[in-house]
């Protein structure tokens, strides 16, 4: 059983890779022949397609009456996104980010991480509040658009189906492998010994992830950073205005919300949102010891949450 797991957990190591440096190459590639910006390609068809794992745990949790985990699975990757991935790219490759970007996207995240946050105060979110956060989701939306309307089309010349097939591949072959790798991660962890609180805070919680982390590294490993904090940014948004609304429409229109979502992960989410978005907003660009402040206040989230076992 050990060899069985092991051979699937490298088979999707190895799909999240390789999937990975197809999906970003052929956004890359839209992004170049449509002209419009490699961080708006980011935030719409990259940060939906990594986003499609936290969606799907979400409602499917919903459903089956575990509310609690819909909403903290979707705040947990939050923290995730910011805290570890985007604080390995502003440490790794810090890239320049407009201002005005920065501002406009920065706001709606933080507006979202409020309201989420008065929303639960009361441990739960109803279908009306569900509702305001969509709401937000379609902001986000029609500024992309707008963006995208504003830009010229490059004379590049790409063969339209093939990049959008392998776009479509490059994004099945990354959720597929981390499946892959959640599943049978968990199960070599089992096997180990490990306790399944650790797995379930540690493995599980970064497998929802893994899609904007290898996302995010091989856009690094090919210089196209803002498609990497694009994703990011974008895959957060989507979280809070999409994940949560969704997950509160498949529980019948109320959604539970644990004491320690309102009083522990949402505060540590907004503070890593703050840490990442702050900065950009006044200055155009990303630091170093950014990256290693998210990393650090990320591990410092996580040994809280090991202590709370």
């Amino acid at each position: 059983m050990i060899l069985y797991s092991l051979c699937f957990f490298i088979i999707g190591l190895i799909l999240t890779m390789r999937g990975g440096d197809v999906f970003v190459d052929s956004a890359a590639k839209i992004a170049e022949a449509s002209g419009i910006p490699r961080f708006v390609i980011g935030a719409t068809l990259v940060s939906i397609c990594t986003t499609a794992p936290e969606l799907t745990v979400s409602i499917l949790a919903s459903l089956r009456g575990a509310s609690e985990l819909a909403v903290g699975n979707a705040v947990g990757s939050v923290a995730c996104n910011t805290g570890l991935i985007l604080g390995i790219s502003a440490l790794l490759a810090p890239s320049v980010f407009s201002i005005r970007e920065a501002k406009t996207k920065g706001a709606v995240l933080i507006c979202l991480g409020v309201l989420t946050g008065c929303f639960c105060a009361d441990g739960v979110i109803n279908s009306g509040e569900a509702l305001g956060l969509f709401t937000l989701l379609f902001s986000f939306l029609a500024m992309n658009l707008q963006s995208a309307s504003n830009t010229e089309n490059k004379d590049i010349k790409i063969n339209v189906l093939e990049t959008f097939f392998m776009f479509i591949v490059g994004a099945v072959s990354v959720i597929l492998g981390a499946k892959l790798m959640v599943d049978h991660g968990t199960r070599l962890a089992s096997m180990l010994g490990i306790p399944e609180s650790i797995i379930g805070l540690t493995l599980v919680a970064l497998g929802t992830s893994l899609p904007e982390l290898m996302t995010t590294l091989s856009a690094i490993r090919k210089g196209h950073g803002m498609l990497s904090v694009g994703n990011i940014i974008g895959a957060n948004i989507i979280n809070l205005s999409l994940v949560v609304p969704a997950s509160t429409i498949a529980s019948g229109g109320i959604l539970a919300v644990e004491p320690e979502v309102f009083v522990r992960d949402l505060p540590f989410a907004i503070i890593l949102i703050g840490i990442s978005l702050i900065p950009p907003m006044f200055h155009g660009k990303f630091f170093r010891i950014q990256g290693l402040s998210l990393i650090l206040c990320y591990f410092i989230y996580i040994s809280i949450l090991m202590r709370a076992i």
